[in-house]
């Protein structure tokens, strides 16, 4: 992550601290409660691998239903984005069973 500053030079945030403040926003919980996330192995120095809930939104065929999700963040991150497998049975189009969240799909 970088971030800019008037003086035309930029200051890039290790991957480190951008994943301490994604740990925090995700231990407390995103927007409403449904959705949260935290490490999976609070050893792991690297914090590369995580766990997530989803909690089915209300008025949806998902609804009541609690998803977990296994996501890891590879060295590269956050310039690409996490590998994510739902570890519940989830019938989506984006979701492939065998790779894994698909990210971009074409209709």
């Amino acid at each position: 992550m970088t971030l800019g500053s008037s003086g035309g030079s930029s200051v890039v945030v290790p991957r480190n601290f951008r994943l301490l403040e994604e740990l925090e926003r995700g231990e407390k919980g995103i927007g409403d409660g449904s959705v949260s996330y935290g490490m999976d192995d609070a050893d792991d120095i690297f914090m590369r691998s995580w766990t997530g809930t989803i909690i089915g939104p209300h008025n949806t065929v998902h609804e009541g239903r609690i998803y977990q999700l296994k996501l890891f963040c590879d060295k590269d991150y956050p310039d690409n984005p996490p590998t994510v497998r739902f570890h519940s049975r989830v019938n989506m189009n984006c979701v492939n069973h065998d790779t894994g969240v698909e990210f971009s799909l074409e209709n």
